[in-house]
This record gives structure tokens, sequence and C-alpha cells, in this order.
């Protein structure tokens, strides 16, 4: 399989001299296997450039079947679906998959939502193309025979999944919007509400969480997760924002055992001297660290990425 980045920032689009080289689009990758099928997750702003070229490509052999894959539904990461041109046309088949907030009513009201009148000229029963709407939940299927996905909760401030992709003889994995878990019950022992026995619970299941994910990227040989902070930013001020550090996607991944690694999901404010200056450091301590010699760089847009 393929794996190509159509967006790669994180929070909001960021277009501007300052983020050429890097990308400004939102989360948005393409999947292509090995045989030609297409699967894109994340519909951030980077999903209209894709439809475009699908549009201009794909299209002169047929209409499209595409799967589209959802972390969450944040607005980065679906700000991109009502400009992707496929779903304006007729005979194409997009098979919307992800999952929803406790209370939310589904997929198909959240992007009914989104493509209201107030925010958009068309609405979402306008669209031309055959939409079907799938929740998913933490699980293990078979996508087509030859495909099979595994999805994991990751720690986000809203429902979120990451995806386990085998398919081609390979393991693709995506951990979007991901920090570690850590005890939510930690207090100090001189307050009156301090309970011992809650705060080891809560320690055990930050602990147990944490490995499941780091079960989950376990021998990838590639995997795209979120780095969208340094360890001291992470920790001065970001903490429960649902991101994780540099530091800690290198550090889990090589623990993991992982293959190849791209930090995805940018800081807004980074500019692309920065990450130059970034990639030379994280690789140098890459070198350092680990014994199975990984792979580590910043995703952009338009590279692609044999798996």
């Amino acid at each position: 399989m393929k794996v190509k980045f159509w967006g790669v920032r994180g929070s909001i689009p960021t277009p501007g001299p300052d983020t050429v080289k890097y990308g400004g689009n939102t989360t948005c990758i393409e999947v292509r296997l090995d045989d030609g099928r297409i699967i894109i997750i994340g519909a951030g702003s980077g999903i209209r450039a894709l439809g475009n070229q699908l549009v201009t490509h794909d299209m002169k052999e047929g209409r499209l079947s595409i799967d589209l894959f959802l972390s969450h539904t944040h607005w980065d990461h679906i700000i991109g679906f009502p400009f992707f041109t496929p779903i304006f046309i007729r005979g194409n088949k997009i098979r919307v998959h992800g999952p929803v907030n406790i209370g939310d009513e589904g997929l198909e009201s959240i992007f009914a939502l989104q493509m209201s009148y107030n925010y958009f000229p068309m609405r979402a029963d306008e669209l031309a193309a055959d939409i079907t709407y799938e929740i998913l939940t933490e699980k293990s299927f078979y996508l087509y025979e030859d495909v099979k996905i595994t999805t994991k909760i990751l720690n986000h401030p809203i429902i979120d999944l990451g995806y386990r992709i085998e398919a081609d003889g390979a393991v693709f994995v995506t951990a979007y919007d991901h920090e570690p878990f850590r005890n939510l019950f930690y207090a100090d022992p001189e307050d009156d509400d301090y309970d011992e026995l809650v705060i080891k619970e809560g320690e055990n299941a930050a602990l147990l969480n944490n490995r499941r994910v780091s079960g989950f990227i376990r021998h990838a040989d590639f995997l795209i997760h979120d780095a969208q902070y340094l360890n001291k930013e992470y920790v001065a001020s970001k903490i429960g924002w649902g991101h994780s550090s540099m530091e800690y996607a290198l550090y889990n991944s090589i623990k993991a055992g992982v293959k190849k690694l791209a930090f995805f999901h940018h800081e807004p404010t980074r500019k692309d001297s920065e990450f130059d200056a970034l990639e030379k450091a994280i690789i140098k301590r890459a070198l350092k660290i680990n014994s199975h010699k990984i792979e580590v760089f910043f995703a952009r847009e338009g590279l692609e990425v044999a798996v």
C-alpha cells in the first residue's frame, strides 16, 4: 500500500509563506491499496485537493468507491468535507466511518449540521453521491476480506479513534489527536479529598491504557502519530489538550518496535524553518537511543510513502 499526505496541520489551516514546505492544510491522508482501492483517513481541509485529484484522474476509469474514516469530529478533521468534489457527483459511493461522542445522534446529523444553510450554501441532503455513514467503536473488523482494520480509543477530549490497517502484507497505523493517559484522580495528600485507594486505581487505569496504546502500534511498518508539541511546551501548558509531545511519540514508537514514524498534526504556529531544525535534532536523538534504527520524519503535504 501507499500513503500520501494531503493535510498535516492541526487545529486550523495555516496558509502562507512560512508553511509552504510542510503544508498548511489540516489532516487528511490517502491510503492507496496495491489494487487501487482507496481509503481516506481524515476530512480536514486537505481533502479538497485530494477530491479534485480523484475527479481529474481516477474518474477517467469510472465512478469512485471510497471509504472515508474519521478519527473524530472536531472541526479541523471535518472542515474539508463540504469541499470534497466527489460528493457532488452522482454514481460515486462514499462510505463514512467514525466515532461519535456520547449523546450525539450520529455522523450523518453532524455532517448535516455542518452543511446547514447557516454555514454552507448546499445542504447535505442535496448531495448527488451515494453517501452512507457508519458509527465505529473500539473493535476489529474486515473492511474487505483481505483488509483488516482495528480501532483503538485514544486520549482526547472527545471520543477519538486510532486505526490499524493490515493489508498488502503490511501494517499501517494512525494515532491522530492523542496524549498519554494520566491519573485523573491525583490529589495532594494534605487535601481533605485525598483517597489513596482511588488514586491507586487511577494510576493503574492510566498505566493499563498506555500499555494498550503501545500494543496497538506494536511492530507497525508505518505509524503516523500526533506530535504537536515539544515536551517542554506540553508540560508547561498543554496537558489535557489531547495532543502528544514529539519526545513521547518517538520513545513510545521505539519501545513498540515501529519501523517508520511520521510526526503529524503539526502545531499551527510552527514555521517551516522550525521543522527543518527540529527534524535534524529528532533524527539525531533517535539514532542515539534506539537499536532497530527507526526512520523518523515530519509529515509534509504531497509526500508519498510506500508501506
